[in-house]
């Protein structure tokens, strides 16, 4: 149980895909999970939300790692973000939450305001998942953490089912990326399908673009496919969560495979009449 005294973080106002500490989470789990939601979505909005320029986002995510740092070494702190720090910090001393997992969160928020301020892209598939390394699967390791499961079988399938969120995002927002100079498809890719860097920004499908957008895609669905067992291994409801999460996922792919490129200038997103199919295919798995 929370003890009464400790302060309860953000309530969740983004909207998201998938599920964050839901009904399906159990209670003794809801406050520590909402804690790292609040951390890693309050970090990412520092990256990107908002008019400020990239040495001001710098500036300000090395004073959040400060804070995290802090907290990490039971000491006070700053003000700022005491919102999200205080619960936080309760959380690390009651669940033994692994810090460096929320470092490596920070390192990719840190690397996606570097790449959009030189308008950088990925040189190749590896270089991609490197990010997604730090940037998402330290999430779903941080969950193993609260419910106990460990092996390095579960902690490989976790990683894909993360990887393949992360990814999964990347594809789905590319109409609202490539206007901001967030370059996720990968410069190896593109050249092996003709794709350059002006028919991305245009925004229009192309034959190349969307043979390009369908093959990452289905990179992207073997990826989730390869954690998708990993619900068998998670016990309770937790379990019944995260099939939720991989047809969440499943679902998107399947939006951005149905627009055939278009999701260049349109976003797919998970609508109501969604959820029946996607709870029918939970139930299969």
């Amino acid at each position: 149980m929370q003890p009464v005294n400790t302060p309860l973080p953000p309530p969740v106002t983004h909207y998201e895909n998938f599920p964050v500490a839901s009904w399906l989470c159990p209670p003794h789990l809801r406050a520590p999970i909402a804690a790292i939601y609040a951390f890693a979505r309050t970090a990412d909005d520092i990256a990107d939300e908002g008019p400020a320029n990239a040495a001001q986002r710098l500036a300000d995510l090395a004073a959040y790692r400060a804070d995290l740092h802090a907290i990490a070494a039971a000491q006070a702190p700053s003000e700022r973000w005491s919102a999200v720090f205080a619960p936080l910090a309760a959380m690390l001393k009651s669940h033994a939450l692994p810090v460096p997992l929320l470092d490596d969160l920070l390192s990719a928020f840190i690397q996606d305001v570097e790449k959009t301020r030189d308008g950088a892209g990925y040189a190749h598939r590896t270089e991609l998942l490197d990010y997604c390394r730090r940037s998402a699967n330290p999430v779903g390791r941080l969950l193993l953490h609260l419910y106990g499961v460990q092996g390095a079988q579960a902690l490989d399938e976790s990683d894909a089912i993360c990887t393949a969120l992360q990814l999964i995002n990347f594809w789905q927002d590319l109409s609202v990326d490539l206007p901001r100079a967030r370059f996720y498809l990968p410069d190896e890719d593109c050249a092996a399908h003709g794709v350059d860097r002006a028919q991305l920004l245009a925004l229009r499908p192309t034959a190349q673009t969307t043979a390009l957008i369908q093959e990452l895609s289905g990179w992207t669905r073997a990826t989730m496919l390869r954690g998708a067992p990993l619900v068998h291994r998670v016990p309770g409801r937790m379990g019944w969560e995260l099939r939720l999460v991989v047809q969440g996922g499943l679902r998107i792919l399947d939006k951005v495979d149905a627009l055939q490129g278009r999701s260049l200038c349109q976003r797919p997103r998970i609508r109501a009449w969604d959820a029946p199919g996607m709870l029918a295919r939970a139930l299969a798995m």
